[in-house]
């Protein structure tokens, strides 16, 4: 029997967007709770959550506490492992240099994101994170798939920033 190359990508770009938005969903909690900025992100292992988290720059007083750094360390924790290789992480935006070298660094697989960091720059960030994100050729390794998610979830990731502007500081 041959499976539907359609039908496989379609069920590829579901579980996708459900990781996603799950990763979105945390970064609104994190803002709603007081923790940090609406950013969110998820690590799945063979289909599976194994964490979801959130910023925790506010309530940590760290500014290494950006979601992806508390996700993998969680992940590293709960999982009892110094890497994660058979790990994808969702980020509800695109990661900053940082997180991108924790994500690099941690083996993770896969990594998918939802809002550009344009969108995070445009009500205030930073934009050296935007800025160094431009040329995204040099952070493509061969063990790291990077996918920038399309369509309703991207602009569902993209709204936190505008939802939640001026319900937490940014410097």
């Amino acid at each position: 029997m041959e499976h539907d190359p359609s039908a496989i990508s379609k069920a590829a770009e579901d579980r996708d967007n459900k990781f996603l938005t799950k990763a979105v969903e945390e970064a609104y909690k994190g803002v709603e709770c007081g923790d940090g900025r609406p950013f969110g992100a998820v690590i799945v292992q063979n289909d599976e959550l194994v964490v979801s988290c959130h910023n925790m720059v506010l309530r940590n007083k760290d500014p290494t506490a950006h979601a992806e750094v508390i996700a993998i360390r969680e992940a590293c924790q709960k999982l009892d492992q110094t890497y994660l290789p058979e790990c994808e992480i969702y980020a509800s935006c695109e990661p900053c240099p940082m997180c991108f070298g924790a994500i690099h660094l941690s083996k993770i697989k896969r990594l998918v994101y939802g809002a550009k960091a344009e969108a995070a720059v445009a009500i205030g960030f930073d934009c050296f994170i935007a800025e160094a994100q431009k040329d995204t050729s040099s952070h493509q390794k061969p063990q790291l798939e990077i996918k920038k998610i399309d369509g309703t979830a991207a602009v569902i990731a993209e709204q936190v920033f505008e939802k939640t502007k001026g319900k937490y500081a940014l410097y």
